[in-house]
């Protein structure tokens, strides 16, 4: 594989062929194109992008590196949901087993954190004893037995997305459209779904704050499902604020048990809900998106989501117990309130702030082989519009030492914005978008 005339080619602008992905996927895969080839290759993509052609050729490559799931023997839908990453995002950990309970197969395959956003997996291993890596005829197992798997991306599934994955966040590639739908899809699309959902982030703390670059991942991502059978739908919501109100691995943990028991921030419940209709209309559980939303509150309310994702965190390993005693999950040596600096009206939660100073805490990574402090981060109460005086408690800081609160204190300082008056925030759901194409959000959710 002579990578380096792709890497040349593609920066002038020229065309891969699809038995040239195909070849170059399976030999990095292979560790025989080394990280330094695919990383000037990734930065080509991001300046000169990929066509329609090379997109569902890479997609296709990525996919084919590796094994995929059968579920065919599944009688029930088999969907899935993705995030293109937020902080304060814990849907996935809701989600999940509320659509399992109500009807849906959920083989759910979430990655780390990358760059300021948190992820999914750092989550659940917060979590003490939850194994994320399973062998794939365990998770087949499991879907049969719960409907649900909570699981990172094996070896063994798209292995060549897997290394540039990681090698996309040290290389400040992350923000390119091509790269994030075929690593997204190729994944996916490995998992053996009838269905997917996508929750599209924009604002400021998206990977792609623009709404019209939010709009073209969607639609992008929509098309390639299209092409393999898999249809798909998609929200845009807002992530010029977090989601909720924790940030950070363990207490996003208890915030999802809350939600699970109906206790959750209310933008948390209406995202959770909006995305889990999609998904149970795409799985053929509920005939209508009003069905649905009244299915997963029926099962919140009985106890049964919550039971739900108990009994997942016991087959993956995990301590049970933690769903009705969250305190065993990691606690912060230290804890202590941010307050308002002075009377005005909050007109900034900066979510990309908060994700760097989690990282600061010690709560994420700057390269792949960090180890991270589950137990750190903030619970932030102020909402963009909320009018407070000074010495106000606005959110907590939890550190493993002084210095971290020090730390902690300095970026909320910045995080937080107070003004004499402050602009509207953006609507937490503002499209919807399917094959047909992009509507106004109007579902009253």
């Amino acid at each position: 594989m002579e990578a380096r005339a792709l890497i040349e080619r593609k920066r002038n602008g020229g065309r891969i062929a699809p038995a040239e992905w195909r070849a170059l996927m399976q030999a990095y895969a292979a560790g025989e194109v080394p990280d330094y080839q695919m990383a000037a290759l990734a930065m080509a993509i991001y300046f000169v992008g990929l066509d329609r052609e090379e997109l569902v050729a890479l997609t296709d490559a990525m996919l084919t590196s590796g094994a995929s799931l059968d579920l065919t023997h599944l009688r029930a839908g088999r969907v899935d949901k993705h995030s293109t990453g937020g902080v304060g995002d814990k849907v996935s950990l809701v989600l999940a087993p509320l659509v399992a309970v109500c009807g849906v197969v959920v083989p759910m395959m979430s990655g780390r954190g990358l760059g300021h956003t948190g992820g999914t997996l750092d989550k659940l291993e917060s979590i003490p004893g939850f194994r994320t890596a399973l062998p794939l005829p365990q998770v087949i197992q499991q879907l049969e037995a719960l409907g649900c798997a909570l699981i990172g991306q094996t070896a063994e599934i798209a292995p060549a997305d897997k290394r540039l994955y990681a090698l996309r966040d040290a290389t400040a590639t992350v923000e390119s459209i091509p790269l994030i739908a075929a690593s997204i899809m190729s994944k996916k699309l490995a998992e053996g779904l009838t269905g997917l959902v996508l929750d599209v982030k924009r604002g400021s703390g998206a990977f792609l704050p623009e709404l019209e670059r939010g709009l073209a991942l969607a639609e992008t991502m929509i098309a390639l499902g299209a092409d393999h059978g898999c249809p798909v739908v998609a929200l845009l919501t807002a992530m010029d604020r977090p989601l909720g109100r924790a940030c950070g691995n363990a207490i996003e943990v208890e915030e999802s048990i809350n939600a699970l028991r109906g206790e959750g921030p209310a933008d948390l419940m209406q995202l959770t809900f909006a995305l889990g209709a999609e998904m149970l209309v795409l799985g053929g559980a509920t005939a209508t998106r009003d069905e649905a939303r009244r299915r997963m509150e029926v099962a919140i309310s009985s106890g049964k989501a919550a039971e739900r994702f108990q009994r997942i965190i016991e087959a993956q390993g995990g301590d049970p117990r933690v769903v009705d005693d969250p305190s065993r999950l990691p606690q912060a040596a230290e804890c202590e309130w941010y307050v308002a600096p002075r009377d005005g009206v909050v007109a900034q939660v900066e979510p990309r702030a908060i994700g760097h100073g989690i990282t600061a805490l010690g709560g994420g990574r700057t390269k792949v082989s960090d180890v991270i402090d589950p137990s750190v981060g903030f619970v932030v109460t102020a909402r963009p519009g909320d009018i407070v005086r000074a010495g106000e408690p606005l959110g907590t800081i939890f550190a493993r030492d002084a210095a971290g609160v020090m730390s902690g204190r300095a970026t909320l300082a910045r995080a937080i914005v107070i003004a004499d008056d402050a602009d509207p925030p953006l609507p937490l759901i503002s499209h919807r978008v399917t094959e047909a194409g992009a509507t106004p959000w109007e579902h009253d959710s």
